[in-house]
């Protein structure tokens, strides 16, 4: 089994183009539930039924697991079953017309603009990090990118001069996204006055350097925006995924169209994007329930 889910991998990483979070995702699904197999007595794929997926949900969901995990192990289960007949490892695949769970669709927090105001002024000092967080939390904001993107980007993915950024997304998929004034300003200063003084011989090309002179990780960008969200007196929690749902909340709010939001946030399907306009709608509504005389 263990065999099969790595040329599962090697066929989603090679064919597919799948990032590397989303290919540990679809590996730890698949090691979990091939080791419930395991546990049922059932030593290859071919034994497995479609009781067996149902029963392995079933116990995902009294240990409480979030529809939204049930539906996701089933899309993995899903895959892999299909992978196994397209390449004639297995005859049948027990896993159709099974139904995906319903999921319950939460609408995605997002920061006020004065909120993220206060976020983004957040860093003040001289430091070659405070340089560097300014860049980054004006960057996110500016273009509403993953967090992933984010400390990805290399020196060549930015054209100051002509104020965009090139951007690989899911599935090597690259978008061109521009860049506002503000963001080219923290940008510039940070590449003038913060960068030189964190880069180390041999650093690599990455556009955002740790203490280290490496490319900054996501874990490490994610202490940044927490520091500076505490420090700016924001009690929600933040992720730096909430600046991305900012991002593109207030560009509906004001007036920008469906579908270049969509393209700026790399969505394949416009239906993902369209979650936005209900957390507009939401806004409007409670405005509308603090303000108006007879509400």
């Amino acid at each position: 089994m263990d065999m099969l889910i790595d040329q599962f991998s090697h066929f989603l990483a090679v064919e597919k183009g799948l990032s590397t979070n989303t290919l540990e995702s679809y590996q730890h699904d698949l090691v979990m539930y091939t080791a419930y197999l395991n546990e049922q007595g059932i030593c290859n794929m071919e034994e497995s039924t479609r009781s067996h997926i149902v029963g392995y949900l079933l116990m995902l969901q009294e240990k409480g697991r979030a529809t939204s995990t049930l539906s996701r192990n089933l899309a993995s289960i899903r895959a892999f079953y299909q992978f196994l007949v397209r390449d004639r490892y297995l005859n049948n695949d027990p896993s159709i017309h099974l139904e995906t769970p319903k999921i319950e669709k939460r609408l995605p927090k997002v920061l006020s603009v004065e909120q993220v105001e206060r976020l983004l002024d957040g860093p003040q000092g001289t430091s070659p990090n405070s340089y560097r967080d300014k860049a980054m939390l004006e960057l996110l904001y500016a273009t509403g990118i993953r967090v992933s993107e984010l400390v990805s980007l290399q020196f060549g993915d930015i054209n100051l001069e002509m104020g965009f950024l090139k951007c690989m997304g899911k599935g090597s998929k690259e978008r061109i996204i521009p860049l506002g004034s503000i963001a080219i300003t923290a940008i510039r200063t940070y590449l003038e006055k913060g960068r030189p003084h964190l880069v180390k011989a041999g650093t690599d090309q990455a556009l955002f350097l740790n203490h280290l002179g490496k490319q900054i990780t996501r874990q490490g960008f994610w202490k940044i925006i927490k520091k500076h969200a505490l420090e700016a007196g924001i009690q929600s929690d933040i992720t730096p995924h909430t600046l991305r749902h900012s991002f593109a909340t207030h560009l509906l709010e004001n007036g920008a169209d469906l579908r270049s939001v969509q393209e700026m946030l790399g969505h394949a399907d416009i239906s993902t994007t369209q979650i936005y306009t209900h957390v507009t709608k939401t806004r409007i509504k409670d405005v509308y329930a603090k303000t108006h005389p007879r509400a």
